[in-house]
């Protein structure tokens, strides 16, 4: 049987003990739970001209946030004895209230600083969309599906993503990772070759493999054919910061985002320490066929003592077997000539 030797052993031991903190130094402990909610948007709200705001003037700007769409919050009430009347503006959001949402209490803090958007570049806060798009990309719009409840319930796929459970809503996986009305927690783990980021809502995983340089990560992507859910995502370690570049996203997911790119678009993610409770997040979006210019969201992840929770999705969910057999039901209805 081999044995090891022991004096090459402690040998060994330290060289790694004295070479790691030069490695490490490298790449940021990103190792935790972390959350990133806040009233904050990603473009700046119309009337809002500067990206910092004093302490006073977040707290105004966040008393007046509208929050699901409802200017003032959501109702104090239990969501059933206030219910709106069907099919009314505000029948989807009141259906929410305040016990079942944790968007946050008042603007993002970066670095320290209160955001009015996440946009920093351009300086005006607004993605530069192009005023003659080169690329005719058709963004699906669910809004008065969500606020009226009125739609096509033909079937599974007339629902957007987030209500079949295919992901959270609000592009809380990314690329380009935002908060939004609830489970704004994500669990960060590192290993020598991989970073895996799970995302409380709807329990996605983005697992992203490291490489040593960007053009070693390039040389390994995957196949154009494959268009994976958050996209063909490869890393690496630059200047104390992981840099994880995402191109051929799923079309279905980019066509329900507030992030659409195309083929030849992509989104490059860049992950600091700010300080031990804070992790700097940019995103820069790149894509001549949508945008006039690229364009970059900055926002901080905190650590935070919560758990992820499960966020099981259709457990326990009648509203979708209840809606395709209401279609179902109309369809019968209409074939009999009662309606």
């Amino acid at each position: 049987m081999n044995r090891l030797n022991p004096a090459l052993f402690s040998l060994t031991a330290t060289a790694l003990l004295f070479s790691s903190p030069l490695v490490m130094a490298q790449q940021p402990d990103l190792e935790g739970i972390w959350t990133n909610k806040s009233l904050t948007g990603l473009q700046r709200p119309q009337g809002v001209e500067q990206l910092i705001a004093s302490p006073e003037e977040a707290q105004a700007i966040a008393a007046r946030t509208p929050i699901a769409g409802l200017e003032g919050g959501l109702d104090e009430g239990d969501g059933v004895n206030n219910t709106p009347q069907a099919g009314a503006g505000d029948f989807g959001v009141r259906a929410y209230n305040n016990f079942w949402v944790e968007p946050g209490n008042n603007l993002a803090l970066v670095k320290g600083e209160y955001r009015t958007s996440y946009i920093i570049d351009p300086p005006d806060g607004r993605i530069p969309r192009r005023a003659d798009p080169q690329y005719d990309f058709n963004r699906d719009d669910f809004g008065s599906r969500y606020t009226t409840g009125v739609a096509d319930f033909s079937g599974p796929e007339a629902f957007p993503n987030s209500e079949r459970c295919l992901l959270g809503f609000g592009n809380k996986a990314g690329p380009g990772m935002m908060s939004a009305l609830y489970n704004n927690t994500y669990q960060f783990i590192q290993t020598d070759h991989y970073v895996v980021i799970l995302v409380e809502m709807a329990h996605d995983v983005r697992i992203i493999p490291i490489y040593a340089s960007p053009l070693e990560a390039r040389a390994n992507r995957r196949p154009d054919a494959h268009e994976p859910w958050f996209g063909d995502s490869v890393g690496w370690y630059e200047e104390g910061m992981l840099v994880v570049e995402s191109v051929n996203i799923n079309p279905q997911q980019l066509r329900q985002s507030a992030i659409p790119i195309t083929k030849e678009g992509r989104i490059v993610e860049r992950f600091g320490r700010h300080s031990d409770a804070e992790i700097v997040y940019q995103f820069t979006v790149e894509d001549g066929n949508l945008y006039s210019q690229p364009w970059t969201a900055e926002l901080s992840f905190y650590a935070t003592e919560d758990q992820v929770y499960e966020y099981a999705c259709h457990e326990g969910n009648y509203s979708m077997p209840g809606s395709l057999a209401g279609a179902r039901t109309l369809e019968l209805r209409q074939e009999l000539g009662l309606d």
